[in-house]
């Protein structure tokens, strides 16, 4: 199966978790994985969230930002990858100028 984010009608989400700013984002969903191609705008952040019954792994394409962790601080850029497994806690801030682009997998895990 080939996803064509193109094909995707890009959606733009004010203030995503509870954080602050803009998302825009091409999400493909189904009942097993949300998959996202998305542009977190300069000095926007998602809010603060655990994964309770999914983790999520998320690859920079673009730009510079960091996470908070559970109780620690990451810094990522363009190729980094960043793992949030079930049962931790993230949230994702674009310290830069540009938009932080990023494409990330969020698979359910069945318990």
């Amino acid at each position: 199966m080939i996803i064509d984010f193109e094909k995707i009608n890009e959606e733009s989400v004010m203030n995503f978790k509870g954080g602050e700013g803009q998302l825009d984002t091409r999400n493909f969903v189904d009942s097993a994985n949300k998959i996202m191609m998305s542009r977190l705008k300069p000095g926007a952040s998602s809010g603060y969230h655990t994964h309770e019954n999914n983790s999520e792994i998320v690859y920079i394409i673009s730009g510079v930002g960091h996470f908070r962790y559970d109780d620690t601080t990451e810094n990522v850029k363009a190729g980094d990858v960043h793992y949030c497994p079930m049962g931790h806690s993230h949230a994702m801030f674009n310290d830069g100028t540009d938009d932080l682009v990023y494409f990330a997998i969020v698979p359910e895990h069945k318990l």
